[in-house]
């Protein structure tokens, strides 16, 4: 069970700032923290590893025991562990865990085998708007997805220049290093779905994916052009096109962004469960999740309901 020891809450896609910001006003010391997670990640995946042939719920229960002991022994406030899969956060709730439940917005690839397959299952006012956004989009632009060795230095020299330009102005302090990307591109390129905007062969803007056993996973995007749509095609109709050429079932573009609905991109749960060592913060924190939770799963079937892009059956 990997496990971090953070001094902060930055880059985890679950959020617990003003948790923080409580227990300090009232005296208590929030960080450091234990957080189970794969760090700047906001993807679902097991917490606790285990050889298949050994039980799984033993081993998590051992595993789990450990961690909690861990937050006693070295006197931090918490232990979070973030984006498991539904079974270990049932299985953390049973155990006294707090549970949490949050949305994303993911495609999934109903047996789609080309992109207008996917446009079919549409309404037609979807259909009509996704073909202008793309249309609009690729205009005068040489649209690329890089993958193996395909991919060069060059290549993330303009890529890194996207990701700062984009952080900068959004969040203010990017935290991945150039260095990050050369060794992804070193370690993992058959791993990696770069896809860039070209103008007169000068890349202008680029998405980055990393594909999985079944999944593709969007994760960085950026642009030095202000090109209308252009942020949709990269990052969500380009990934649908490449996920249906490789047979995966789905597409997880990321944490947040509500607009990503009418792209095909559907809400769905995603979990967390936190273990807060001291009462007087796990008690009120406790009383937020019990309402937090019901509102999330209220607001996951409205957005359905009402925002779906599919046709109605």
């Amino acid at each position: 069970m990997p496990l971090y020891l953070k001094g902060n809450s930055q880059g985890e896609y679950v959020f617990d700032h003003s948790w923080a910001d409580a227990y300090e006003r009232a005296g208590g010391r929030y960080y450091p923290k234990l957080l189970g997670a794969v760090p700047f990640t906001p993807a679902t995946g097991p917490r606790f590893l285990n050889h298949p042939d050994i039980d799984a719920a033993t081993v998590r229960q051992a595993l789990l025991q450990g961690a909690l002991t861990l937050v006693e022994r070295l006197g931090v406030s918490s232990l979070h562990v973030n984006f498991p899969v539904e079974t270990e956060w049932s299985a953390m709730a049973e155990a006294g865990l707090l549970p949490r439940q949050d949305i994303q917005f993911i495609w999934r690839n109903d047996g789609y085998q080309t992109f207008d397959d996917f446009l079919a299952a549409l309404s037609a006012n979807r259909r009509k708007t996704i073909k202008r956004e793309r249309r609009d989009a690729q205009a005068d632009l040489d649209i690329r997805v890089l993958t193996g060795d395909a991919l060069a230095e060059a290549h993330w020299d303009a890529f890194f220049a996207f990701y700062m330009d984009t952080g900068s102005r959004k969040w203010g302090q990017p935290y991945l290093t150039r260095d990050f990307f050369t060794r992804v591109g070193q370690t993992m390129a058959d791993r990696i779905a770069l896809v860039m905007a070209f103008r007169d062969d000068t890349p202008i803007a680029g998405a980055l994916n990393f594909i999985g056993r079944d999944a593709l996973y969007g994760r960085q995007w950026g642009t030095l052009e202000d090109v209308p749509f252009l942020h949709f095609e990269l990052c969500y109709y380009q990934a649908i096109e490449f996920a249906i050429s490789r047979g995966l079932s789905r597409v997880e573009a990321g944490a947040q962004g509500e607009h990503k609905i009418a792209r095909g991109y559907l809400p769905s749960p995603v979990y967390s469960a936190h273990f807060i060592a001291d009462p007087a913060l796990r008690e009120p924190v406790a009383r937020y999740l019990d309402g937090e939770r019901p509102a999330m799963q209220a607001e996951m079937a409205a957005m359905t309901d009402d925002l779906s892009p599919y046709k109605r059956a």
